[in-house]
This record gives structure tokens, sequence and C-alpha cells, in this order.
């Protein structure tokens, strides 16, 4: 019984730092994605490394995985126009232990404040009642996808995950020109 605890600790313990990363952010060249297809499959697919969209386009696809990333940290939109958002994950994970959304936020939220109204809200998947939501994608697990459809003026907007300690490391900006 303590050797099964003790590899399951460690088993843990090795999932939790590998997750975190080093926290280095090393700047990519963009890619387009505006044609991105994806597989419906449900392996355990990392995503790959984060990127920026090169061409405007108001169909995007953001995949999410169970090391807690995003492949896409800058998202451009044609502004005024209807943008139709599909959120996937591609791991394995439920969404009790590795669940994720997309929130976008409007212009200057105090993203730090926002996230702490979150954790409240367990009972409605880490959404807080707020005036900050532009739109959002249901909390999903491993296989999962969401789409929302919103429009943006022009600007630039914050999007996140609301899930316990996900924020800071799963976020992006979508521009709005």
């Amino acid at each position: 019984m303590k050797k099964l605890f003790s590899f399951t600790g460690l088993a843990i313990a090795g999932l939790f730092i590998a997750s975190c990363g080093s926290g280095e952010q090393k700047d990519k060249p963009a890619v387009d994605h505006s044609n991105h297809e994806t597989s419906a499959t449900t392996t355990s697919t990392p995503v790959a490394e984060p990127s920026s969209t090169a061409a405007v386009s108001n169909e995007v696809v953001v995949e999410s995985d169970d090391q807690m990333k995003y492949n896409i940290h800058e998202i451009k939109v044609k502004a005024g126009e209807p943008v139709s958002l599909t959120l996937k994950h591609v791991g394995k994970m439920a969404k009790e232990v590795m669940g994720h959304n997309l929130v976008v936020l409007k212009a200057g939220t105090d993203i730090t404040a926002f996230t702490e109204a979150a954790l409240k809200a367990k009972d409605k998947e880490y959404i807080p009642e707020s005036a900050d939501i532009i739109a959002h994608t249901k909390l999903i697990g491993g296989g999962e996808e969401s789409k929302i459809e919103f429009t943006l003026e022009p600007g630039t907007y914050d999007y996140i995950c609301t899930f316990p300690g996900h924020a800071g490391i799963m976020k992006g900006k979508i521009i709005a020109e």
C-alpha cells in the first residue's frame, strides 16, 4: 500500500513539474492558422508551439492540451464582423482535472481581479458574474470542443482560461482591426 501511494505521489509531482515548464517565452514566427484542419480523434496530442495568426481570419480554432497550453497566443480578426471561435481540448484528461475554457474579456479588464472572482465560481464552471466578459466557451475536458460567436469593435482584447491556476499561462490577445 505504501509503495502504491509513493508511486502515485511521484507521478503527480512529475506531472506538476512537467506542466509548469520553465516559464520562458520565446519569440516565434507567425503561423497562418486560417486553413488549419484538426483531427476529431481523442488522442493526447500536445498542441504545437504557441504562435500568432499571420492572416486576419474571423474563423479561428484554438487548441488546448493536458500541459496547460493554448496553441495560439495572438489572433487577428476583422472588427465589426462576426467571429467564430472554436476551442478544442486535444488532451485526454477530464475537465474536473484539466479543464479548459476560453474567456474573451473587455479591453482594460483587471485580469488578476477577474481570475480571483473566477476561483469563487466553481459551480458556474469558473465563469464569474461579470460585465467584463464579451464571450466564453464552456469548460471542456480531453476530446471535447466548444464554439462561440461574437463581434468586436477595433481594439485589443485579452483571452484567458479561468480554470484554477491556468490564467497565468493560458492567455492571449485578440486584435480586432
